[in-house]
């Protein structure tokens, strides 16, 4: 079972050869545009952050190559090495594949390779990094999830249709996904076997180990739900919106002198900094050598919901430093209530100041940060997932924020502007303080502790993402998976997390 010493190189095969015939569409369903990018874009940057994946080697469907080699070009995705044309059939844009990888290599060296396919998004981490430490001692290696579903097989009697003729044991009955993990020189010469096969055909390649190397054990890695792959109409909608549920860790800096090294001599622009989380933003941005400007109606006369104020205070930090590096919008309206009894003062403050703020100060700030390449940071509540009796108007702007955040990741790309949001679990502010009362002690988040993962997204390369903010839990799964998991549970949560003040 244990091959020849574990391969210290490992490459992802992105598998990108459909034509999105089943999806209804013109153009290949990698192409499509799920939360704000391509599927295969997303594909690209799971193993773009892979620590276990070297290099990436895209096998593309014909005439779509460039499309691809753009997408990697505008995304930096670095471990992209060639995107090469596939073949007509899944078997044969494998071959290819195979071709390709051997080239160069010197007699007898091997490497691990996973094939995975392009419209399988939500891949996690924990999922690679189970495939490649499987490859130390199994050669041949698949990933599969138990089927939730009462598997049937049928026979098909002339006009009279389907008919029952085996219902097999779900217990031992396992739904197949992808990666498939090999070492280079199985999966090579399980295809060489199969050429010899004037009838060989495969709809995946363990199968194709399976047949003709029926010696290589072929282990079973667990899979996950969220592993979902993108293949008819319905999944388009279902990846979206599991996309927009998801939330995404930002990576901490090492120690102190880290971030005073990437803050000293910035700029930051923090409306809302006059209490609460802004205001332990700016003060911790400004620890590390940050030029920042706090600014909030109780301390600044800054009302976020005048356009007039918004440009009067980034046109002064840019005069005053040269740079404005980071904008950060914490400003917001908690009103709870039922709609009908809300009066129209309420309703306008709550959409002008959760709302049209953070759009008036997006607006402003394009200039600046484009110049900089810098970041917007805005922030949501767990409530933009499901809108709640009492919370229309706080929940309906909240999830504003997610859709603008990545509308403008998308849109500003080009221009090197970042732009995240910080999902926050409920935190002890003023703004909380004032709708709910005194709470339990420990029950929530510290202001501080969002503000930290603030600093944390603001010097992290990431855009276009909802950064969750817990309390936290030693037993929680770190994987994307968990994540999910965690976002759909806070869905379901009667309480509103996370006000912003």
């Amino acid at each position: 079972m244990h091959p020849d010493g574990p391969s210290p190189h490992t490459t992802a095969v992105v598998l990108a050869g459909g034509t999105g015939q089943r999806v209804g569409l013109s153009i290949p369903k990698q192409l499509i545009k799920v939360a704000g990018k391509a599927v295969i874009e997303h594909t690209l940057a799971i193993f773009e952050e892979a620590e276990d994946i070297d290099d990436v080697l895209v096998m593309m469907a014909p005439g779509y190559a460039r499309d691809v080699e753009k997408i990697v070009a505008k995304g930096g995705l670095t471990k992209v090495t060639r995107v090469v044309e596939g073949g007509a059939t899944r078997n044969e844009t494998t071959r290819r594949a195979i071709e390709v990888l051997g080239e160069g290599l010197a007699e007898g060296e091997d490497r691990n390779v996973l094939f995975h396919d392009a419209v399988r998004p939500l891949l996690s981490r924990r999922v690679i990094s189970d495939c490649v430490a499987a490859l130390d001692r199994y050669r041949a290696v698949d990933v599969a999830i138990p089927s939730a579903d009462t598997i049937i097989v049928t026979r098909t009697h002339g006009e009279d249709g389907e008919f029952i003729t085996d219902v097999p044991d779900r217990s031992r009955l396992r739904r197949g996904q992808t990666p498939q993990a090999f070492r280079l020189s199985t999966i090579r010469r399980a295809y060489e076997i199969a050429a010899e096969d004037p009838n060989f055909q495969a709809t995946d390649d363990c199968s194709v180990v399976l047949k003709y190397l029926p010696d290589v054990p072929i282990h079973v890695v667990s899979g996950d739900e969220f592993n979902m792959k993108v293949t008819q109409p319905v999944d388009v909608f279902i990846a979206d919106k599991l996309f927009q549920l998801a939330s995404t860790a930002a990576p901490a800096q090492s120690d102190e002198d880290a971030y005073r090294e990437q803050l000293t001599g910035r700029t930051v622009v923090v409306f809302g900094g006059s209490y609460g989380i802004g205001k332990d933003i700016a003060d911790l941005a400004e620890r590390y050598g940050a030029a920042v400007y706090a600014l909030g109606r109780s301390t600044t006369g800054t009302h976020v919901e005048k356009q007039e104020d918004v440009s009067d205070a980034l046109e002064r930090a840019y005069a005053e430093t040269g740079r404005i590096d980071f904008v950060v919008n914490t400003a917001g309206v908690l009103r709870i209530g039922k709609l009908a009894e809300t009066d129209d003062a309420a309703i306008e403050e709550a959409l002008k100041v959760n709302y049209l703020a953070p759009v008036r100060i997006a607006r402003a700030a394009h200039k600046y940060l484009a110049e900089s390449g810098g970041q917007l940071l805005l922030y949501t509540s767990s409530s933009y997932t499901r809108g709640r009796a009492e919370y229309s108007l706080y929940s309906s702007t909240k999830a504003a924020m997610v859709n603008l955040t990545q509308a403008l990741a998308d849109e500003w790309a080009g221009d090197g502007i970042r732009v995240n949001c910080v999902n926050p679990e409920r935190t002890a502010t003023p703004m909380r303080t004032k709708a709910f009362g005194e709470e339990p002690a420990g029950t929530l988040l510290s202001s501080e502790a969002v503000a930290r993962t603030s600093l944390d997204v603001l010097l992290s390369p990431m855009t276009g993402h909802v950064i969750d903010v817990r309390q936290q839990d030693p037993t929680a799964d770190a994987s994307q998976a968990g994540s999910f998991e965690r976002a759909l549970a806070a869905a379901l949560d009667v309480q509103v997390d996370g006000e912003v003040a």
